[in-house]
């Protein structure tokens, strides 16, 4: 299990000179945001139960995360789920089970908390696999939760987002660009969601 100083610690640090995190290259497109749909946690049961019929007890856990999981905020129409499996870089493990499920490597991210994304389709899915010793797959549920119970928040993230997606879309950037925009206040709801937690006084 991480420590409270990794959950409450964001990790910044480029990847290591001559190392890239892509197995696909990502392209430049419009960030698009939607309305909440109430079917999305529908369809994140439904990606969850094709990981779990791929990976039967491989898959430790299956979390629903992210913007789809926050009733009444708008998304990019993509399913985040985190997956934590006994040891990311062991990707024979859980790997070629989710392959011939539908899922596609997308991201390699060894040197941060042996990330792996894997996407799907029908629906657009980000899978993002961690190990059971990960700070990340707690950061995203009690980001998720308190976005649930805070209005105020919701609707603060919800300008950033929009913000941030105008923006990227008119410099034709790249997701990590639409996410870097909205980093500030990730941070700032960061901080009220960890006291409200009880991770901090």
């Amino acid at each position: 299990m991480p420590t409270i100083d990794e959950i409450l610690s964001f990790d910044d640090s480029p990847p290591p000179p001559g190392a890239s995190p892509w197995v696909v290259e990502p392209v430049a497109a419009p960030i698009t945001l939607v309305d909440y749909d109430p079917s999305w946690p529908a369809q994140a049961a439904a990606v969850a139960a094709r990981i779990a019929a791929a990976l039967g007890t491989r898959a430790l856990r299956i979390e629903h995360v992210g913007s789809t999981s926050v009733p009444g905020l708008p998304a990019k129409p993509v399913i985040d789920l985190d997956l934590t499996v006994a040891a990311p870089v062991h990707e024979a493990g859980w790997l070629p089970q989710l392959r011939a499920a539908g899922f596609v490597l997308t991201v390699r991210e060894p040197w941060w908390h042996e990330h792996r994304l894997v996407r799907g389709a029908a629906p657009a899915a980000n899978v993002h696999v961690f190990g059971p010793d990960s700070p990340e797959t707690v950061k995203h549920t009690v980001f998720r939760d308190w976005l649930r119970s805070s209005a105020a928040d919701r609707e603060l993230y919800a300008a950033a987002k929009r913000e941030a997606a105008e923006a990227t879309t008119r410099g034709r950037g790249l997701v990590m660009d639409y996410n870097q925009r909205k980093e500030g206040v990730i941070r700032e709801i960061y901080g009220r969601a960890f006291r409200a937690a009880g991770f901090l006084d």
